[in-house]
């Protein structure tokens, strides 16, 4: 009997073991030289990925419209070795949002699989992301292709590249903490060219025109076990320049870590370092369905430079616990700099609720 139990106990031990082992994902490290056209695809050796595409529409009659459609990848570290197409090595994820001020609230969807069988994959190679009928996909001309159909919301859209990639961090390896570790690698498209057509709910497509902004981000351990979440903003600006500024909140409050990055029209780029960054709330919303409370107007520091950020509408939280876990802010913004007009934008705000992890 005590062999018994002591065998069962050492067992349960093994089985403990086995199960704390943490799978080993590729590290992100400084000094990785980004090289296209292949980091535009998937990097399945990562933990973490997603593609990330926000930007401001306009229909014909001049409405004002924002969107959000979002593909992830994540490696779950099991069936590697297993050579059934039934084993879960990688899942895919997407959100998608149409933000109108007419409506009130956000129209949005989400939907996640298993990579497999055609239905579900992020290709390696170049940006090739589907999800059912959901998929993101880069042309060799450059240009992008996202198809989003929904009972919520449809999109039909092409993205054409205006200016060149934006490496963020150094030359691509972005830091998200004190760590060297807590880092990704991270680049951006501002500025596409939108064109094609939408329609919120059961509403009728209509033809759109207007900005975006691109980011692919990788990683493996991209937060501070001590973070609670994030605010980022990207933002396409009047004069051709683009702004991406982002914080890393701590779980006691305050900031962890921030960083922007600004290109000017003439393509100089200006980095700030974590205490030249910040955000500070200028009013906040109450979410009527989660009581989560969230600094939707907010005005973020970068050097001397501020930036007030103001919501195209107050009410554009997404609530993706059906895939992701989390509820979240994402909304579209204008921008002015110092007190002036300057463009119009994204923010992100994630973790209010309740940490965030990845």
């Amino acid at each position: 009997m005590r062999f018994l139990t002591a065998l069962l106990l050492a067992l349960l031990m093994v089985a403990q073991a086995c199960r704390a082992a943490a799978p080993a994902f590729a590290p992100v490290t400084p000094g990785r030289t980004l090289t296209f056209p292949a980091d535009y695809g998937a990097h399945p050796e990562y933990k973490t990925e997603w593609w990330y595409v926000t930007g401001w529409l306009k229909t014909a009659d001049g409405k004002p419209l924002g969107f959000q459609v979002t593909f992830f990848r994540s490696a779950t570290g099991q069936g590697k070795d297993n050579p059934s197409a039934f084993a879960p090595r990688q899942l895919i994820i997407g959100h998608a949002a149409l933000s109108d001020p007419a409506a009130g609230k956000l129209a949005h969807d989400q939907r996640s699989a298993r990579e497999g069988f055609g239905l579900a994959y992020a290709k390696t190679g170049t940006t090739d992301v589907k999800l059912d009928d959901w998929r993101m996909v880069r042309e060799a001309d450059g240009r992008y292709r996202v198809s989003i159909k929904s009972p919520h919301l449809n999109l039909a859209l092409t993205l054409t590249p205006g200016q060149p990639m934006l490496l963020q961090g150094q030359q691509g390896y972005s830091r998200k903490g004190k760590d060297a570790s807590h880092a990704s690698y991270y680049y951006s498209e501002p500025h596409l060219q939108v064109s094609g057509s939408a329609a919120g709910g059961n509403g009728r497509m209509q033809a759109v025109t207007g900005h975006a902004w691109l980011d692919h981000e990788w990683s493996s351990q991209a937060l501070d076990p001590d973070a609670a979440g994030w605010d980022w903003v990207g933002a396409n600006l009047a004069d051709g320049s683009a702004l991406m500024a982002f914080q890393i909140r701590g779980k006691q409050g305050g900031k962890l870590w921030a960083h922007a990055t600004l290109r000017d029209a003439g393509g100089k780029v200006t980095q700030y370092s974590p205490d030249q960054v910040s955000f500070t709330p200028q009013a906040h919303w109450k979410s009527p369905r989660t009581g989560t409370i969230y600094p939707v107007a907010t005005t973020i520091a970068t050097g001397g430079t501020r930036w007030q950020i103001t919501p195209l509408q107050q009410d554009q939280e997404l609530d993706s616990r059906r895939s992701t876990g989390a509820i979240y802010w994402e909304g579209a913004v204008t921008v002015k700099r110092d007190g002036i007009p300057a463009g119009h934008g994204y923010l992100e705000l994630v973790g209010y609720g309740r940490p965030m992890t990845l």
